[in-house]
């Protein structure tokens, strides 16, 4: 059976009949959110880690070459223009 809102909101106002207004707020803090099948457990956590720990075996060196290409377009754009700046600056010294 799914839980939806209009049977929390049902079971909310048959606590608070039977219990009063500050109990039944603690017992609905009590519920998740969402149903029980949506909530994770500390296993489901685990095998979470496991699978991303596995993926991120399998692409770190891919990650890690493409990182490099990256750094090193990087430094090539840097030192060109370091190099073109540097020519418009010595173009302006010798005209001025």
């Amino acid at each position: 059976m799914a839980i939806d809102e209009r049977s929390r909101k049902a079971l909310y106002e048959a606590l608070e009949q039977r219990l009063g207004v500050a109990e039944a707020d603690t017992m609905m803090e009590l519920l998740p959110p969402v149903g029980w099948a949506e909530v994770a457990t500390k296993e489901d956590l685990h095998q979470l880690e496991e699978r991303f720990q596995a993926r991120l075996q399998i692409l770190a060196p891919e990650l890690r070459a493409e990182m490099e290409r990256g750094f090193r377009r990087v430094i090539q754009w840097n030192i060109g223009t370091v190099i073109a700046m540097t020519g418009v600056v010595l173009a302006i010294v010798r005209l001025a």
